[in-house]
């Protein structure tokens, strides 16, 4: 089932914690988030697929307890159960891939299509399809490329997934959280939050890997794929997938660097090159050249590192470019800035007479140097404007084309796309953002009512009673961060 090798890339461990201070986002994440999730079963969901079989049980038991074992034997894990499993998980409203099936089309003879994928992956006939490039609206206003996948890559990809899962849920480093299973954008949050508030952060380096998904190299990540996973028709299959081209305008075109961004297997393969090019080197590189705190979150391609010292920062930035380089990766150099920040950052500042401190963003949110009531620092984090800019531009293109519907039937829909405003960002701190943006929303609505007939008479005493009937009240739906932190490390559940 498995082999011993050695890894490429020796492992130092990490820097102790002081112990004057507690545990904070980059000390427990070592071993103590990463051993809560990967000894519990998988959750199931769409987002973290199904539950973990006993046969991955065991895959994931020798993961962890050797850390040198290379498995040989993981595509029979691959089997019609995993595949129906995979497939069910999709997002049934999804974009079809080239071929031009569906989701719902795909399941209407679904036993025999899911035993022919099953037969031609395993008697090494299956080949991948392009993936169909497609331009999505970034907040900024340029376009983001995704590649959509066919149903059948999607539902493979899926399943294979979940079998690596159980090998690289015991390695990844607790201050990766992107697309790992039990884990999510909150999670994230709270680490940052926590570890700024808990270690002596004066620096902030806001980092942008530039195109990063566009950029992966191919061999190397093969290399990194052969640590742990030995194989060759699981290796196979993931070179099948990111060679396999797209297809724009009818015109195919080779990939021969880069993983499409939008595939089933992206997250997981970003993951591990990260994984290896940068997770296991700033765990060196803080054991063995900072002189005080270091603080590092990593949610996919999109990181923060916080430094005690600036000599410290400064030599992380310039040693990162290099390290990038012999990966092919780069950090973007307009969007990457090393920040005064924390809780010195307003006083020192000021007595250079040089302004307020800067602020940088991170999964939606703008961090900010903030003060309580009482004087003390507080990180506060608000919705990045350009966001919200954009996501009422979004609501205000759906209400024109939803004009006509009736009232309670817009309503319905508001409500929801306000709920889910409301889960993501109304964090302590930002009720006046998530306020602003409720309002906001009101009037687009208002708008679109009062567009409906000329002879509408609708004022604002009667949309005042709509919107307070359908657009749900602006409340706080997080905990303070450092309060869930704290009951997520200890394995208990942050809702008990």
């Amino acid at each position: 089932m498995h082999e011993r090798g050695k890894s490429d890339s020796p492992v130092v461990p990490a820097k102790p914690p002081n112990n004057a201070v507690q545990a904070a986002a980059e000390v427990v994440e070592e071993r103590g988030l990463a051993k809560e999730n990967t000894a519990s079963t998988t959750r199931p969901g769409r987002s973290a697929g199904p539950g973990v079989s006993s046969g991955l049980d065991r895959v994931r038991e020798i993961a962890r307890r050797d850390k040198d074992a290379r498995f040989t034997a993981l595509l029979h894990h691959v089997d019609v159960d995993r595949l129906r499993t995979a497939y069910w998980a999709i997002r049934p409203q999804a974009a079809p891939g080239v071929d031009g099936v569906t989701w719902a089309e795909y399941g209407q003879d679904l036993e025999a299509n899911l035993r022919d994928l099953h037969a031609r992956v395993h008697s090494g006939a299956y080949r991948a399809s392009p993936s169909r490039r497609v331009y999505i609206p970034k907040a900024d206003g340029r376009q983001r490329p995704l590649g959509i996948a066919t149903v059948e890559d999607k539902v493979l990809q899926r399943a294979v997934v979940e079998v690596l899962n159980a090998v690289y849920e015991v390695d990844f480093l607790g201050f990766s959280y992107g697309f790992r299973p039990g884990r999510g954008p909150h999670d994230a949050l709270d680490a940052l939050a926590t570890g700024i508030k808990r270690k002596k952060v004066n620096w902030v380096l806001d980092a942008d890997i530039r195109d990063f998904f566009t950029s992966l190299d191919h061999d190397w990540l093969a290399k990194f794929l052969e640590h742990r996973i030995a194989d060759k028709r699981v290796l196979r299959l993931i070179r099948k997938w990111v060679s396999a081209g797209v297809l724009e305008d009818g015109a195919w075109a080779a990939s021969e660097v880069g993983a499409p961004q939008g595939a089933s297997a992206s997250p997981l393969l970003a993951n591990v090159y990260l994984h290896y090019v940068l997770d296991r080197w700033v765990r060196q590189w803080r054991s063995r050249h900072a002189h005080g705190d270091v603080v590092i979150v990593r949610f996919a391609d999109d990181f923060v590192a916080g430094f005690e010292h600036q000599g410290d920062a400064q030599q992380f930035l310039a040693d990162l470019r290099e390290r990038f380089a012999t990966f092919g990766l780069e950090l973007h150099p307009d969007k990457t800035r090393l920040i005064e920040f924390g809780r010195h950052a307003a006083r020192a500042r000021a007595a250079r007479g040089v302004g307020k401190p800067e602020t940088f963003d991170f999964l939606g949110f703008t961090h900010i140097c903030g003060k309580t009531k009482n004087g003390w620092f507080w990180l506060k984090r608000i919705t990045i404007s350009k966001r919200m800019r954009a996501k009422l531009r979004e609501i205000n293109i759906s209400l024109k084309q939803r004009r006509h519907q009736p009232i309670p039937v817009q309503g319905q829909w508001l409500a929801s796309v306000l709920r889910g405003h409301l889960a993501y960002y109304a964090v302590p701190g930002n009720t006046d953002a998530v306020a602003a943006f409720r309002t906001q929303v009101g009037r687009l609505w208002f708008k679109a009512l009062r567009r409906r007939s000329q002879r509408n008479r609708l004022n604002w005493t009667r949309m005042g009673r709509l919107v307070t009937r359908w657009l749900p009240a602006a409340r706080m739906m997080h905990p303070f961060p450092e309060v869930r932190f704290d009951v997520r490390i200890q394995g208990r559940s942050p809702v008990r």
